[in-house]
């Protein structure tokens, strides 16, 4: 089964594949948005199709405390929209830490500061499906 893994940011969207086992993610792209939801979901409705995505993993931003913020609000509004024009699975996942991990990664591989914007979203939506990959096999 093929995943693809999101991480919605407020400008960006990073984009992370599985391998057609579903074991192993990786970076696919980050797409920039701007608040252009309508564009932002037609794009990921090509993705989908051209990859043959079988099922989405969307990052779930929670609070520390475990509550619900507006980033997580927009993280299910997001799934509530993909979910009318898909007829594939979403799931959520929780993506406490992704971008500061992602980050943390970058830096101990000696990447720019410019280069990383260029990949951190992708990146942290690698961390996201793997994440959702290894639990799921657990």
């Amino acid at each position: 089964m093929r995943y693809l893994g999101l991480d919605l940011g407020s400008r960006t969207l990073g984009l992370a594949i599985s391998d057609a086992t579903g074991f192993i993610a990786s970076s696919y792209r980050t797409i920039h948005h701007n608040e252009e939801y309508d564009k932002l979901l037609s794009e990921v409705k090509e993705v989908v199709k051209d990859l043959n995505i079988e099922a989405i993993v969307l990052g779930y931003p929670k609070n520390m405390n475990n509550t619900i913020g507006p980033k997580g609000e927009l993280s299910l509004k997001f799934k509530s929209e993909l979910e009318k024009i898909l007829e594939i699975p979403i799931y959520l996942q929780d993506e406490r830490l992704s971008t500061k991990s992602a980050t943390d990664v970058l830096i101990r591989g000696n990447v720019s500061r410019k280069n990383r914007k260029k990949v951190v979203d992708s990146l942290a939506a690698t961390i996201i499906l793997q994440n959702f990959l290894d639990r799921r096999d657990s």
